[in-house]
C-alpha cells in the first residue's frame, strides 16, 4: 500500500527518513515517473517535502548561490541573477528535456536521480558546486564531482535528503558553453554532452570539462592551455583527455563507438565555442 507523508519541517522529514524503510523523498516527481516506467521503484513510502520551509529559496551569497532543493529547473534557466553570475548554469538547465519538465522538476530531485545522462551535473562539476545533504545527524557537504559513485548510484545515504545546491559564481573572465547531442529526439536522453569552462589564470587558461552520457557516471576533467598552445592544439588536447575518460553504454540511442564519436564532437564544439569568445575578448 502506498503511503504519503507530508512533513512540515526539516526535522520531521529527516526523522521520518531515519524511521522508514526505503522511503523516497518526493519533490517535482519527474524522476519518480521515470523509475516507475523502468520498473525499478519498489518503495511504498513517499515523503512530500513541499511543506518544508526554505527548500524553494534561492539565496545570493558573497561567493555564489544557495539553491533550495525544491527550486525548479525552469527557475535556474530564467533567473536573471543566475544568467548574470553563472551563465553556464542557466544555459545547461535550459537544455533539460522540455519546458513542461523544467517547470516541474526540482534541482534536488534532478541530481538525486543519479542518472549518468543528466544535463546539470556537467556544468555543476566544472563550477565546483557542492550538495548539502541532511539527516537526523545534521548536514554534510559533498562535491558534485564526488557525488556520483557508480551507474545510477550516488553518495546519498538512505536516511539523507538533499536540502540545497551550493553553486559558486562563475569565475571572473571565464567563458562557458554546454553542448548536447541526441540521436532520437531533442527531448530524449542525450548520446553525449560536454560542459566546458575556460578560466583565465595568470600564465595559462584552465580548461574544465564535464562529460555526460559518456560513462556510467558524470566525468570531470581539466587541463591547462599554456601560452604556446594554439586553438587547434587546445582542441586536440581536450579530445585526448576526454577520450581517456569515456566509457559509453550502448543502448537504443547508439553503440558505444557511436557515442564516443559524438562525445568527441561535443567536446570539440564546446571548446571551440569558448575559445572563440576568449579570442574575441
Amino acid at each position: 500500500m502506498t503511503r504519503f507523508h507530508r512533513p512540515g519541517s526539516l526535522e520531521e522529514a529527516t526523522t521520518l527518513l531515519s524511521e522508514l524503510d526505503d522511503a523516497m523523498v518526493y519533490g517535482g516527481g519527474t524522476a519518480i515517473q521515470i523509475l516507475l516506467k523502468q520498473g525499478i521503484l519498489f518503495t511504498e513510502d513517499f515523503l512530500d517535502i513541499s511543506g518544508v520551509p526554505g527548500l524553494n529559496d534561492v539565496v545570493l551569497t558573497d561567493g555564489g548561490f544557495r539553491v533550495g532543493s525544491l527550486v525548479s529547473l525552469r527557475h535556474m534557466e530564467t533567473s536573471e541573477d543566475v544568467r548574470r553570475l553563472a551563465p553556464l548554469v542557466a544555459q545547461t538547465y535550459g537544455k533539460v528535456a522540455n519546458p513542461r519538465v523544467r517547470n516541474t522538476a526540482s534541482v534536488g530531485g534532478n541530481v538525486a536521480h543519479g542518472d549518468y545522462r543528466l544535463d546539470p551535473p556537467t556544468a555543476l562539476a566544472v563550477l565546483d558546486a557542492t550538495l548539502e545533504l541532511s539527516s537526523v545527524e545534521g548536514t554534510r557537504e559533498v562535491s558534485v564531482r564526488e557525488f556520483f559513485v557508480d551507474f545510477q548510484v550516488t553518495d546519498l545515504q538512505p536516511d539523507e535528503m538533499i536540502t540545497a545546491l551550493l553553486i559558486p559564481h562563475q569565475p571572473p573572465g571565464s567563458v562557458g558553453h554546454y553542448t548536447k547531442l541526441s540521436s532520437l529526439s531533442e527531448n530524449d536522453w542525450p548520446c553525449a554532452t560536454a560542459a566546458v569552462l575556460a578560466v583565465p589564470e595568470d600564465d595559462f587558461v584552465e580548461i574544465r570539462i564535464g562529460l555526460g552520457a559518456l560513462a556510467p557516471t558524470t566525468r570531470y576533467l581539466a587541463f591547462d592551455m599554456t601560452p604556446d598552445m594554439n586553438d587547434q592544439q587546445t582542441v586536440e588536447a581536450a579530445i585526448e583527455i576526454a577520450d581517456s575518460a569515456m566509457d559509453p553504454i550502448a543502448d537504443v540511442r547508439g553503440s558505444a563507438s557511436y557515442k564516443a564519436t559524438l562525445g568527441r564532437v561535443a567536446v570539440e564544439e564546446a571548446v571551440r565555442t569558448v575559445l572563440k569568445e576568449i579570442n574575441r575578448d
